[in-house]
C-alpha cells in the first residue's frame, strides 16, 4: 500500500512552507530515513527524510510551490503500483460543486479564477509569508477571502488578491520604461514623438538578470532593515589576545576529541560571552515601550553562513554547558547548518549573537544587531601580529572583536565594561 509524504510540522507558528527541491525523481528507489527533498521556510531550509521505503511514485507538489502542513507532496509505494487504488487524496484537492462532474485542474484554470474551496473572512491567524507579502503591497487582510484552514489566509490567496487588484485599476503615473497595458497596434507599430523611450525599452531587457529571492534571502532582507530601522547602533572595538586559549585548546583538544567534541575557539568564545553576561545583565535583555526587559536564560545564537544565506542557530541554556558541552553543541548545529538539517526551533529564542566573520578572513566588521536582542558580537580572524607587552615586541595570536549595542538599552561605558569582561575571561584562561 502507497504510504502519502505530507509537509511536516516545522515548528510552533510554522503554518506552511515551500519545496524547495526535490532529492528524488519519480521511480527513484528510497530508503527508510533517506532525505526525500528540501523544504524551505522563512527561517531555515531543512531536509525531509522518507518515513518508509520503497519506490517514489508520484510527486504531487512541484518545486517552488508554497503549501500548508499536512499537505500531500507525494507517495512512496512498491514498483508498478498505481497511488490512485489506494486512496490518494491531496489536502489541497478542491471541492466541487453538486452541479459538477469534475473541477477543472488548477493549472489549467486563470489563477483569479480557478477552483477553489469555499472562501471565508480573515481570522487573523496567517503565516510569516503572508504578513510579509500584505506589508510590502499595503493590503488590508480584511478585503482578502482566506481558502486555508479555519479561513486562514494562504500565500496563493494573498498573491491572487494582488493580481485581481491590479488588473482592476490603472496607475496614476505610468512607468516609462514599461508598454502600456491595452497597446493598439499603432502603438506596437509606430513609436510616440512625445514618448519615444518605450519603443527603445521594449526591444531589449537592458537591466539584466534578476535573480528570483529565495523565502530566507527575503527573510535575511526583511530582518536586516528593520533592525537598522529600529535599534540606534553603535559599535565598539577591542583587541584580544588568545594565547591563552591557544595554550589551553593546544593541550586539551585530544581529550575533548575522545569525549567526541571537536574543540574551536568558539567554544572559548561563547563561554567568555555567557561569564561576561551573567555580570551584566543589562546586555541579555530586549527594549520594550514597557521598559527594558531582562531575559532570564541566557541563549548565545552563533550567526553562520551557508550556502544561500545566513541563519543563527541558537545554544540554549548555555549558561549551563560547561567548555565540553558548549564544543558538543556548537559541533552539532554546525554540521546540522552546513547539511539543512535544523528546524526552525533550533533558531528561536536567541537572547544575544555572536557572529565569527573572521573565519573568512575578515579582520573588523560591524556586526547589525538580531532583533529584539540587546547586541551581537562580531569576532575577527585569529592571526598572529606583532605587539608590544612591557616595552618588549612580542608576536601574540590577536584578533579584533567588535560589540555592536542597542544605545537605547546601553551606553558606551556599560558596553565598553561588557567587553572588557569577556577580555579578561579570554586573556586569564586557566
Amino acid at each position: 500500500m502507497a504510504i502519502k509524504v505530507v509537509m511536516p510540522e516545522m515548528g510552533e507558528g510554522v503554518v506552511e512552507g515551500t519545496i524547495s527541491r526535490w532529492l528524488k525523481q519519480v521511480g527513484d528507489a528510497v530508503n527508510q530515513y533517506e532525505p526525500l527533498l528540501e523544504i524551505e521556510t522563512d527561517k531555515v531550509t531543512t531536509e525531509a527524510t522518507a518515513e518508509e521505503a520503497g519506490t517514489l511514485l508520484e510527486i504531487l507538489i512541484p518545486e517552488g510551490e508554497t503549501v500548508d502542513v499536512g499537505t500531500v507532496l507525494a507517495t512512496i509505494g512498491q514498483p508498478g503500483e498505481k497511488p490512485q487504488e489506494n486512496g490518494r487524496t491531496p489536502a489541497k484537492e478542491p471541492v466541487p460543486e453538486p452541479d459538477e462532474p469534475e473541477p477543472t485542474p488548477e493549472p489549467e484554470a486563470p489563477a483569479a479564477t480557478a477552483v477553489r474551496p469555499t472562501p471565508q473572512r480573515y481570522t487573523g491567524r496567517i503565516s510569516p509569508v503572508v504578513g510579509r507579502i500584505a506589508a510590502e503591497h499595503d493590503v488590508d487582510l480584511n478585503l482578502v477571502n482566506g481558502t486555508g484552514r479555519d479561513g486562514r489566509i494562504t500565500k496563493n490567496d494573498i498573491l491572487a488578491y494582488i493580481d485581481q487588484r491590479q488588473t482592476q485599476s490603472i496607475p496614476e503615473i505610468p512607468n516609462p520604461t514599461s508598454v502600456p497595458v491595452t497597446p493598439s497596434p499603432r502603438h506596437l507599430v509606430t513609436p510616440s514623438p512625445v514618448h519615444p523611450r518605450p519603443q527603445a525599452a521594449t526591444a531589449s531587457p537592458a537591466a539584466g538578470e534578476i535573480v528570483p529571492l529565495t523565502n530566507m534571502r527575503r527573510a535575511i532582507a526583511e530582518h536586516m532593515v528593520r533592525s537598522v530601522q529600529t535599534s540606534p547602533h553603535v559599535t565598539t572595538v577591542f583587541e584580544f589576545d588568545f594565547t591563552a586559549v591557544a595554550q589551553h585548546r593546544a593541550a586539551h583538544k585530544a581529550q575533548f576529541a575522545r569525549d567526541g567534541a571537536n574543540l574551536t575557539f568558539t567554544a572559548y568564545i561563547v563561554a567568555a560571552t555567557v561569564e561576561a553576561l551573567k555580570q551584566h545583565p543589562m546586555v541579555n535583555s530586549s527594549f520594550t515601550e514597557a521598559g527594558i526587559e531582562l531575559k532570564r536564560q541566557i541563549n548565545i545564537g552563533m550567526a553562520a553562513a551557508i550556502d544561500d544565506g545566513l541563519i543563527v542557530p541558537v545554544i540554549k541554556g548555555a549558561d549551563g554547558m560547561n567548555l565540553l558541552g558548549l564544543a558538543r553543541t556548537i559541533n552539532d548545529l554546525t554540521e546540522r547548518a552546513r547539511n539543512k538539517q535544523l528546524q526552525p526551533g533550533d533558531v528561536q529564542g536567541g537572547t544575544f549573537s555572536i557572529t565569527n566573520h573572521g573565519t573568512s578572513g575578515s579582520l573588523f566588521a560591524t556586526p547589525i544587531i538580531n532583533q529584539p536582542q540587546c547586541g551581537i558580537l562580531g569576532v575577527g580572524k585569529i592571526e598572529k601580529r606583532v605587539k608590544v607587552i612591557n616595552d618588549a615586541i612580542a608576536i601574540r595570536p590577536l584578533a579584533y572583536v567588535s560589540f555592536t549595542f542597542d544605545h537605547r538599552i546601553l551606553d558606551g561605558k556599560t558596553a565598553d565594561d561588557f567587553v572588557s569582561s569577556i577580555k579578561q575571561v579570554i586573556e586569564n584562561w586557566q
